[in-house]
């Protein structure tokens, strides 16, 4: 029965995050989807000022960039943009969408790119290739039926690459609508929203060269060894100065405990890696606003404490005062909540 409900992909795994398995992972995915040559070369150009945006996720470039700016998942991500694999007509004439429907997305993605444009068929359940022209004629008088641009979604993969999705919503605009829910408009637009109210700007305020000046980094409810791996070299270079890393989560990520640099031949070899958090609380899930009311309440308290005893207090009131509104009513609301409902919600 655990076979049958474990999920294609994963299974326990003992080492650090990194490290020997973290490569073989790259060379599978660039052996099974191009030659080794074509890819190998792509890869060097990942995330360089004379090269591309890797499409895997976000994470910011450094000033001065290694010749291996790129993690696992942008190398799997390069691999299946740039794959040598086709699927032709010839491949849905041979299958149903029925049978098609039954295979998953690591399957159907290995088959490679298409390479004509294609319509389902109802009649024989099959996707049948169609003339360019078309295809251009048909979505055009779709388009051209609308009475609203805004009653059309021009929905896109936020593995897309920067490029694709540059000259997509050029056309959306063209069209009328900045309609564009994408996952990755759907992950930032409430963002992008919530935090000029709360902070005064659209997206975070941490630059990459902080990390090499912060004393502490709080790690709350993200997973970077599988979001954003490039993020476990930033957090390694914090541990070994000596700064604390200190991770909320509800489950024990490997990407937050310990990692082993690809980059670093000493820990390859020798099969060793740097700890990365030197504390991990499991917030239970849901329960992380609760969890920040706390802390909020204990700084509040040590800020008191030490008033009253003639030491400078732990907040900054200038600032307080200056950049930001409503301070005594969230201070009147934590004094409010009780400790016994912070610690039964957050399970800390």
């Amino acid at each position: 029965m655990k076979e049958q409900n474990r999920t294609i992909g994963i299974a326990p795994y003992g080492g650090s995050a990194g490290g020997w398995g973290a490569l073989k992972a790259v060379a599978d995915a660039i052996r099974g989807q191009m030659s080794m040559k074509q890819d190998v070369i792509a890869l060097f150009k990942v995330n360089q000022p004379q090269g591309f945006d890797c499409p895997g996720c976000a994470w910011p470039d450094p000033q001065h960039a290694s010749s291996f700016e790129f993690c696992e998942n942008g190398a799997k991500a390069v691999s299946w943009e740039a794959t040598s694999k086709r699927t032709t007509p010839e491949f849905f004439a041979a299958h149903t969408v029925s049978e098609l429907w039954e295979r998953n997305a690591l399957e159907l993605e290995g088959e490679g790119r298409l390479t004509h444009p294609m319509k389902y068929d109802p009649a024989t359940d099959t996707y049948q290739p169609v003339e360019w022209e078309t295809a251009f004629r048909e979505i055009g008088e779709h388009l051209r039926s609308y009475d609203d641009p805004d009653s059309v979604e021009f929905y896109t993969s936020g593995r897309a690459s920067n490029e694709a999705a540059f000259l997509w919503q050029l056309f959306a605009r063209e069209y009328g609508t900045n309609n564009f829910p994408d996952c990755s408009n759907m992950c930032h637009e409430p963002t992008s929203v919530g935090l000029p109210e709360s902070i005064g700007v659209g997206k975070g305020t941490v630059e990459l060269d902080d990390f090499e000046h912060c004393d502490l980094v709080l790690c709350i409810g993200h997973n970077p060894g599988t979001n954003h791996p490039r993020m476990l070299g930033t957090l390694r270079e914090v541990s070994k100065r000596g700064a604390t890393i200190v991770a909320i989560n509800p489950l024990r990520e490997r990407g937050l405990e310990r990692f082993t640099s690809p980059q670093s031949p000493i820990e390859m070899l020798s099969l060793s890696s740097t700890e990365l958090a030197s504390t991990y609380y499991k917030v239970r899930v849901g329960g992380d606003a609760a969890m920040l009311k706390g802390v909020m309440k204990i700084l509040l308290s040590m800020h008191e404490e030490r008033l009253q005893n003639g030491l400078p207090g732990v907040l900054d009131e200038a600032f307080i005062r200056e950049h930001t509104e409503g301070f005594e009513a969230l201070k009147a609301d934590l004094d409010a909540t009780e400790w016994d409902h912070i610690l039964t919600v957050s399970g800390m």
